[in-house]
């Protein structure tokens, strides 16, 4: 991928684009939620099951099983929560941790400013939310800070999931906050991100938030992904993923035929892994071709953490076409609701939160006079 960096210029529809980054990201979680487990809901079960609905190709939320339509529990075995984010079903958004983190990211940003420390993001978890609704890698970091232990050791005492995708889903707030500026995204969550994980779970917080940031201006998708890499190591296998995905993309493979290379190249790693679900969310952003439905579609398609990738792809989708381009049947049933663990947030609207993370997102910055807060790179070697 040869790079090429986002104009320095003026964001257009500044609040537009914030709001379509938080109805996006909603959005994609909803539609991945019902088949969110990697190790069951493969994409050959996803489309199996979409076609037994009648329901490919998918251009709205995934539907439930009908009344009285029998479908085998072990082969079509939904997530408990589907009957709160299923076609016809919605209500505004049900609670997820994908959701919870954009919300306590913008609330420590609110609290503390773009000077926030390691300590502070953690403090705010104990402070903010509850215990049982983290997992993995922020569990293990949560149980660390509980018992005295500080960043950046807290990441590391019992953690097991220093790699996966944790980080990942905590760094919208960031490029937002951030529009144009990619590098000032990537520091800002590198140093939330460093709380709980090490190496490529590092690394795809830094990616994932320079690629929204660079979304604000980029004239492509595929300009916005080659800004991203510029700010995490090279070498490092996110980066040489998204690379690969991207080169299978300029082949002319298919879809399906990339991610079928892209399994077996990636497939031994758990499916929370950061790396594969990078891969899946490339392709689905590549594939889309800045559509919104079909970039959210194919991502979720693509199986593994569903709800997680297919999050990160809605907040970029939503911050190239805006809020106002977002089809109505993404947005309506959100009922401008969001449900939240995060104490003081449940049933806060989205158009509020948009609204205060406008008055905190900075200008790109100019040719000399760009405000950088944070390193650019991951201070970790290569992985």
């Amino acid at each position: 991928m040869t790079a090429q960096r986002t104009a320095a210029a003026p964001v257009q529809d500044l609040d537009d684009k914030i709001l379509g980054g938080w109805l996006g990201r909603i959005a994609g979680n909803m539609l991945g939620k019902p088949v969110e487990r990697g190790d069951h809901w493969t994409r050959q079960r996803i489309d199996r099951y979409l076609r037994r609905m009648d329901a490919l190709p998918l251009t709205d939320y995934i539907p439930g099983p009908p009344p009285g339509t029998p479908l085998d529990p072990a082969e079509f075995e939904l997530r408990p929560e589907w009957p709160e984010c299923t076609r016809g079903n919605i209500h505004g958004s049900s609670r997820d941790d994908d959701v919870d983190y954009s919300i306590l990211g913008l609330h420590l940003l609110e609290t503390h400013g773009f000077d926030f420390t390691t300590e502070q993001v953690g403090d705010l978890w104990l402070l903010r939310l509850p215990y049982l609704q983290t997992f993995t890698a922020e569990r293990a970091a949560y149980r660390n800070l509980a018992r005295g232990l500080k960043p950046p050791v807290a990441a590391t005492v019992d953690n097991p999931y220093q790699e996966w995708i944790g980080a990942l889903i905590r760094a919208d707030i960031h490029g937002w906050t951030s529009p144009g500026d990619p590098r000032r995204a990537a520091g800002l969550a590198r140093r939330d991100a460093v709380l709980s994980h090490t190496g490529n779970g590092v690394y795809g917080a830094m990616w994932a938030a320079a690629l929204i940031a660079a979304a604000f201006t980029a004239p492509s998708v595929r300009a916005a992904l080659e800004v991203s890499l510029e700010h995490i190591p090279p070498g490092c296998r996110l980066a040489r993923t998204v690379r690969r995905t991207a080169a299978l993309h300029d082949a002319g493979l298919t879809w399906e035929s990339a991610l079928g290379e892209l399994d077996r190249e990636t497939g031994h790693l758990h499916w929370i892994h950061t790396v594969p679900n990078a891969a899946v969310l490339t392709a689905g952003l590549l594939y889309g071709e800045g559509d919104f439905t079909a970039t959210i579609a194919l991502t979720v398609r693509g199986g593994l953490d569903t709800d997680s990738s297919g999050a990160t792809a809605g907040s970029v989708a939503g911050v190239m076409c805006g809020a106002a381009a977002i089809p109505p049947q993404w947005t309506a049933p959100l009922e401008d609701r969001v449900r939240s663990a995060v104490f003081g947030f449940d049933g806060v609207r989205i158009s509020e939160l948009a609204r205060r993370t406008g008055r905190l997102a900075a200008p790109p910055p100019g040719p000399s006079t760009g405000r950088r807060t944070g390193p650019g790179k991951a201070a970790e070697k290569p992985s």
